[in-house]
């Protein structure tokens, strides 16, 4: 690896690092608008008035600042090295399931690589693997919080996550034989050659999609937080930017979860009409800009259905996971891969 390859990388994880962080702060003011929208209200609407920006689109920063210059206040009795430590570890394993996401087109043709680490064979499992890790920031929360409260949800949590990995690994499988690579970039070039996946697994795409709220702990399934029944949850004893990074980190995972939809079963950059296989700078940037706009729909989409959905019960939402998808990913896996057996045997 040369020093020039090396000060590419280093651009882009500054450049992923500075979007990523940029958008969560104002999709958190896109889903206030959703909220209140729902409950009929205006929302955010005044900050940045007076000095002539309109749409609150200052809100973003008045929320930053605030959570910053707020006192960090540590309980007495809880375990301090983890209980630092588990808000940097649900943040860090948000942030590194990037690495081998592609924002755009990637292939020796193209000006600039949009992706972090090209050419990883495994990408797709190397996000499923580092966001399972996510895990263990929640439950070293609950558990070095010494609060009753905290602990139940930190359970509830790890209870919920490993349930619902299940169907979400095996929703990817179909797509991965179907495509013959676990590399996401070879999985769009698929559905770009073939169509979108969404139309040879569209169970898959419903598992997989529910699976990924499971995941990131949104309604209707954040019992680890259920504010009628365990005041905050895993995060019940955190404060000021610690409490934050709880927040930034989910929605990491949103963003992470729906890019990887988007590539799985939506195409990716693919879109009717538009050749995928045009080079230079001006496309490439069209095909982020329509890779982008599939993603940020997803994210609506999941920002709608939380202020749509009540919340499950505990035993419902185990008994989804384990009665119902579970076995319906199964079915679909063998399904899909008597199929692509047969196909490759006599129609190839």
């Amino acid at each position: 690896m040369t020093i020039w390859v090396l000060i590419g990388i280093l651009i882009k994880i500054l450049i992923v690092v500075g979007v990523t962080q940029g958008t969560v702060a104002y999709l958190i003011l896109v889903e206030r608008k959703i909220a209140a929208y729902a409950q009929d209200r205006i929302g955010p609407n005044r900050c940045g008035r007076e000095v002539g920006v309109p749409f609150a689109l200052l809100q973003p920063l008045a929320d930053g600042a605030k959570m910053l210059l707020k006192e960090d206040v540590v309980p007495k009795y809880v375990t301090k090295p983890l209980y630092i430590l588990a808000p940097w570890i649900a943040i860090a394993t948000a942030m590194v399931g990037f690495a081998v996401v592609p924002f755009g087109p990637v292939g020796p043709n193209e000006l600039i690589n949009f992706q972090i680490a090209p050419n990883v064979d495994i990408g797709i499992l190397y996000v499923m693997a580092v966001g399972s890790l996510a895990v263990y920031g929640v439950i070293l929360a609950g558990w070095a919080s010494n609060n009753k409260y905290a602990f139940i949800g930190g359970l509830r949590s790890s209870a919920q996550l490993i349930s619902y990995e299940i169907p979400l690994g095996l929703s990817i499988l179909g797509m991965v034989m179907i495509a013959g690579s676990l590399d996401l970039n070879r999985i769009i070039a698929w559905q770009d050659a073939h169509g979108w996946g969404i139309f040879y697994q569209p169970l898959a795409f419903v598992l997989f999609f529910t699976s990924a709220f499971a995941e990131t702990n949104r309604l209707p399934f954040d019992l680890p937080e259920s504010e009628q029944e365990l005041v905050g949850g895993f995060h019940t004893e955190y404060s000021a930017m610690k409490f934050g990074m709880f927040f930034l980190g989910e929605y990491l995972h949103i963003i992470t979860a729906c890019f990887v939809t988007v590539a799985l079963f939506f195409g990716g950059w693919d879109m009717p009409g538009l050749n995928v296989e045009q080079t230079g700078i001006l496309w490439s940037l069209l095909k982020v800009g329509v890779f982008a706009a599939k993603v940020g729909l997803a994210i609506l989409f999941i920002m709608w259905i939380r202020w749509t959905l009540p919340r499950f019960r505990y035993d419902q939402l185990m008994d989804l996971a384990w009665k119902s998808m579970i076995p319906l990913a199964l079915i679909n896996l063998v399904a899909t891969a008597g199929v692509v057996q047969l196909v490759r045997t006599y129609w190839s």
